[in-house]
């Protein structure tokens, strides 16, 4: 044999190396694989092999102040598909469109998918999801799922909010408290191998989703339903563009009520609930769809400022006597304009002006030099240093999305000027939710408090979990100036322009607002902002109402004829709801006391039927929901209760379920 030439032997070297270098190679790379990336890929497969079928958890439901259900997540069921495991895709497709009633095509593209879990349908009911089970299509699973509902429709939507599809809070308490709401989804997991297929000794776990907490919120659904039904005759009455509203309790800051009208129903938050305008919505783009429902969804009462007008003349008021500057009995005189820096600004009655006047009448006559002198005296800086000590210079901290900033002058721009506009509540711009706070301070002997829509957290037991007590912010006015203010307001309501607020037997204080309205950064000539704030009773004050009228249309503007009927109307009905008793002076028992009479059961009964009995003993009656199609609905229950004595003529609200057909 022969012996290898040096190019043999020269190339079986290079061979070993290069054989060598490779098996290096694959060292190096098992080993990145392996220590490195192991653990990556480990999870990778993993994943791979496994199925993870979401559980919908129960989100919580809001109630009002008493335990009435304001929002709920109701049981239903969601179809989902793992295509992998689908055989006799074409049957199954067939199958799934009859029972849910579905487009064949549609439900066969889907359980086509190269995807590991497919969504067939959402929210169905339980027959369906009964006949699915039934069928035992293989590679179709039924999953419980929830899907939100609000049993009063549009009611107090601009608070409540509603959800997404995917049961995430979108606006309003849904939003602002969806983590607490949410709960924690559970999951369904199996394991599968490569094409999907459910491993016969994979492991199969179930995990429990963990429903949500319960939001109890400080609305009260009975002022609530007097407040919008006090809004709708408003809105039809002036032919406004809206009306909005609050009741707050000023010793805690609750807000008892807060609505916008025109509203929505959350339950099918994207139609608007107008006929005319839910016939146009399909024509819009999605542009224009989305700038509608900002505008239905929006809540004003928070996320917009407004010019206050005369309104704001309790601050400046408030101001003045507490710093000494006036007294309630101190003389004006008012020529019918006030000559500020070389500018003349007029009262709104101009054109016969007030005269000599205390500054109570002055109050009473709303009238515009009265206050400008008021902040003259003051000086700026004592008029900014309650600006701020009411709030107006910064946000109220109301537990709600979106709230909006006020809008201040400067103190050093501001000027001579933009201090005599102010101080009669134009040049100034804040929301709703800031001035009815700043007033119930000074029905609740000077202390500000921060006002709030939830009360606690509860669970599915009804325990507490957390409570929010009422937050004292600080003390604006000593008890003596918050005393002669109320009694100046209810003067107005007495003597002033603000009679249409009148209730005998209850001391109610007030004080009417009209002020320009600001489109497009400019006064709109003919368009204002109509409004009326009220406190009762004026020696206990239970509660303070703000209503406001943008762009009345009909009849007079002012708000001592737009909002000061409506506020009546509220103060009234939440009065005699919350149990106070009226006292009447000697004119008034012989003019207005009226008999009591004891309130009759009604429930079970027809509507029909039950308004029949409830005019025989000379009630009035209101239903929920508002709309009820006819007299053939069976009352569930009713407020006042049986045997509750009310006065005559009192409403009673019955709560209607209709017949179905």
């Amino acid at each position: 044999m022969s012996n290898p030439s040096i190019n043999n032997k020269k190339r079986l070297i290079v061979t070993l190396f290069a054989v060598c270098l490779v098996f290096l190679a694959l060292i190096v790379r098992l080993g990145w694989i392996q220590i490195v990336n192991g653990e990556k890929l480990r999870m990778m497969a993993v994943q791979q092999q496994t199925r993870d079928v979401p559980i919908t958890a129960k989100r919580g439901t809001l109630y009002d102040r008493n335990g009435k259900e304001l929002a709920v997540s109701v049981t239903t069921f969601t179809v989902w598909a793992t295509p992998s495991e689908v055989k006799s895709k074409e049957v199954v497709a067939k199958s799934l469109a009859n029972i849910l009633e579905l487009e064949e095509e549609d439900v066969l593209k889907k359980i086509s998918q190269k995807k590991g879990l497919v969504r067939i349908a959402k929210w169905i009911e339980k027959d369906k999801a009964n006949t699915i089970i039934k069928e035992k299509l293989k590679g179709i699973q039924v999953a419980q799922d929830y899907k939100r509902f609000y049993p009063y429709g549009n009611f107090a939507s601009h608070v409540i909010g509603h959800t997404t599809d995917d049961n995430q809070g979108l606006v309003g308490v849904e939003l602002k408290y969806d983590k607490v709401l949410s709960g924690l989804p559970g999951r369904w997991i199996k394991n599968t191998d490569a094409a999907g297929r459910q491993l016969p000794y994979g492991v199969e776990k179930y995990y429990e989703p963990e429903n949500g907490l319960n939001v109890v919120l400080t609305i009260d659904e009975v002022i609530q339903h007097f407040t919008e039904k006090a809004m709708e005759t408003a809105l039809v009455e002036t032919q406004a563009q809206r009306v909005m509203a609050i009741v707050m309790e000023p010793k805690t800051g609750d807000v008892l009520a807060m609505s916008v009208k025109p509203d929505y129903d959350p339950n099918t938050p994207r139609l608007p609930m107008d006929d005319a305008q839910r016939e146009a919505y399909e024509e819009l783009d999605s542009g224009e769809k989305s700038k509608l429902w900002n505008k239905m969804w929006r809540n004003p009462m928070v996320s917009d400022t407004y010019e206050p007008g005369s309104t704001f003349k309790l601050i400046t008021s408030a101001a003045g006597l507490e710093e000494g500057v006036i007294e309630p009995d101190s003389p004006f005189y008012s020529p019918g304009y006030s000559i500020v820096a070389g500018q003349r600004i007029k009262c709104w009655r101009h054109y016969r002006p007030h005269g000599h006047q205390t500054f109570t009448e002055g109050v009473q006559n709303s009238c515009n030099p009265v206050f400008i002198e008021v902040a003259e005296r003051l000086g700026s800086e004592k008029f900014y240093k309650y600006l701020e000590a009411f709030g107006f210079r910064e946000k109220t901290g109301i537990d709600l999305p979106g709230e909006a900033s006020p809008l201040i002058q400067n103190m050093n721009s501001a000027g001579p000027v933009g201090l005599a506009t102010m101080s009669f509540g134009h040049g100034i711009s804040i929301t709703p939710i800031q001035l009815i706070s700043a007033v119930s301070a000074v029905a609740n002997d000077g202390n500000l408090m921060q006002p709030r829509i939830v009360k606690e957290l509860t669970d599915d037991s009804g325990n507490v979990i957390h409570r929010y007590e009422p937050k004292f912010i600080r003390q604006v006015l000593s008890d003596k100036t918050s005393k002669e203010v109320k009694l100046i307001m209810e003067s107005v309501v007495t003597d002033g322009s603000g009679k249409k607020a009148y209730i005998p037997g209850f001391r109610v204080g007030g004080k009417t607002g009209t002020a320009d309205k600001i489109v497009d950064g400019r006064y709109a000539k003919g368009k204002v902002y109509s409004s009326f704030i009220s406190v009762a009773p004026v020696n206990n004050p239970q509660i303070a109402v703000l209503f406001i009228v943008d762009e009345p249309s009909a009849g007079m503007r002012y708000g001592s004829l737009t909002a000061a009927p409506p506020v009546h109307d509220i103060v009234r009905d939440t009065l005699r709801y919350l149990e106070i008793e009226p006292q009447y002076n000697e004119v008034e028992k012989e003019k207005f006391q009226k008999s009591n009479v004891v309130v009759p059961e009604v429930r079970s009964l027809q509507l029909a039927e039950a308004a029949k009995v409830l005019s025989e003993n000379n009630l009035e009656f209101n239903t929920e929901p508002i709309s009820v199609k006819d007299g053939s609905g069976i009352v569930m229950d009713q407020f006042p209760k049986p045997g509750s004595e009310v006065q005559e003529g009192s409403i009673v609200i019955l709560y209607v379920k209709e017949q179905s057909e």
